[in-house]
């Protein structure tokens, strides 16, 4: 039975080289100079620090520069509220969107369920199975997903005939 997972991965190899090309231009840069304008990846997780939130904008556009450059989609990222931490600097942390949340994976097998195309989707942990008897019937739903759920940078892989 042919099938395809849907899924949200980035290609942490190309976010981890996207942030370190962004700390090099961040130091390089003039504006930048003698402020604590930085980055920080650790695991999932981006960390920018500045002096005032206009700094941190900066930083953050500077990253998606890079992350667009190397083919990273920017709907992973997810930015978190802004913290004060010791006199002016503040920190800001943005997480890495990874695996499709129950709430958006349900949303889908509705959409799929609801579409009345000869496919079944299953929820498996962080992804979406969707399985049919013809390979035509999986495109419509891969295209059918893509133009709903257009706010996650959604992923097909494991394509089995």
């Amino acid at each position: 039975m042919p099938s395809f997972d849907t899924v949200c991965e980035p290609n942490m190899v190309e976010v981890r080289n996207a942030v370190d090309n962004a700390v090099k231009e961040i130091g390089t840069r003039f504006d930048f100079k003698g402020t604590s304008a930085a980055l920080e990846l650790k695991d999932k997780e981006i960390t920018a620090f500045g002096d005032a939130p206009f700094q941190l904008d900066q930083v953050y556009d500077i990253l998606t520069a890079k992350l667009a450059k190397r083919s990273v989609d920017v709907r992973f990222l997810e930015r978190g509220e802004l913290q004060k931490i010791g006199g002016d600097k503040v920190k800001q942390q943005v997480k890495v969107r990874s695996g499709i949340e129950s709430e958006q994976a349900k949303k889908i097998s509705r959409l799929i369920k609801d579409s009345k195309l000869k496919v079944q989707a299953q929820i498996q942990g962080d992804a979406v199975r969707v399985t049919g008897a013809k390979r035509d019937d999986l495109q419509a739903a891969m295209a059918l997903i893509r133009k709903d759920m257009a706010d996650l940078p959604l992923s097909f892989n494991n394509f089995r005939d």
